[in-house]
């Protein structure tokens, strides 16, 4: 007898470490949220020998429609995919891959990630001129691109290596300027976002202390680390009185457009989602 599970559409997370993702978590909920049939798996994957992986994915010898590929295969999926919509194609970065008529295809939906978890957790955020992105790399990217693409019309882009800064106002735009860490003070006065897309604060790492009583009336901090939930960061923003928003949603909202790709439903994050994931991270942070 064939294995049923031949026909069930299989889904994949790929990275190098992977064992860490909660990916499927979140993509398991909702299989079991619509009573689809189907699985997402971790595939640990070396860095050597990840273009044999996708090779093997484009052939059809693979078991899986598609799937998520997070550090350090980002950059590699982009030049790997057949097709890169026009996100990835900038960005230069890809985190969601699918077969389509016999093509792979590759996005980047940290920006809508980033985008649908302010527009769910702090409404208006947008409605800002001025942001400060701590940090320049490969995260900032997809960061960047969603505050350009809202319009904000000035983005400063603060890091410890200048050149980084520089590298990514050259990619995405004349709106996005560089600076050193020493401008972080400037950069933060009358800013009406700030957004920390480094590991600082990640596993109690120390963070320097940041000022940000000089931000706009109204101003928001966020962070994309999200372990902890609440970051150095975001605790001493609300400690100065500022409103913040944390990591986690963007990890959520990310994974919608995969699943829609692969399941054909277009899941909703919830409150339950969100609950199933922060009740993971307390037992295994």
């Amino acid at each position: 007898m064939a294995d049923s599970r031949e026909t069930e559409i299989t889904a994949f997370v790929a990275g190098w470490p992977v064992k860490h993702s909660r990916s499927p978590l979140i993509h398991r909920h909702w299989l079991k949220t619509f009573g689809i049939e189907g699985d997402y798996r971790l595939e640990p994957v070396k860095p050597e020998d990840f273009p044999a992986f996708v090779a093997k994915l484009k052939s059809g010898g693979s078991i899986y429609a598609g799937g998520n590929v997070t550090i350090p295969h980002k950059e590699a999926a982009s030049a790997l995919a057949d097709r890169c919509d026009t996100v990835a194609e900038e960005l230069g970065a890809a985190n969601t891959l699918w077969m389509e008529d016999g093509q792979l295809w590759a996005t980047n939906t940290d920006v809508h990630g980033f985008a649908a978890n302010l527009d769910e957790r702090h409404p208006g955020w947008d409605r800002v001129s001025r942001a400060a992105v701590l940090g320049a790399g490969g995260a900032s990217r997809a960061v960047i691109r969603a505050l350009r693409d809202r319009g904000i019309s000035e983005i400063n882009v603060v890091n410890r290596t200048l050149s980084r800064a520089v590298e990514l106002a050259d990619r995405l735009g004349p709106t996005i300027h560089a600076h050193s860490m020493a401008a972080l003070p400037e950069v933060i006065q009358g800013a009406g976002l700030f957004i920390n897309t480094t590991s600082l604060g990640m596993d109690g790492h120390d963070v320097p202390q940041i000022d940000f009583s000089a931000m706009s009336t109204g101003a928001l901090v966020t962070d994309i680390v999200y372990v902890p939930l609440q970051t150095p960061i975001l605790e001493q923003a609300e400690a100065q009185g500022i409103a913040t928003v944390d990591g986690l949603g963007m990890l959520l909202h990310q994974a919608v457009p995969g699943f829609e790709r692969w399941f054909g439903i277009r899941p909703q994050v919830d409150e339950t989602l969100r609950s199933v994931i922060i009740a993971d991270m307390e037992r295994q942070p």
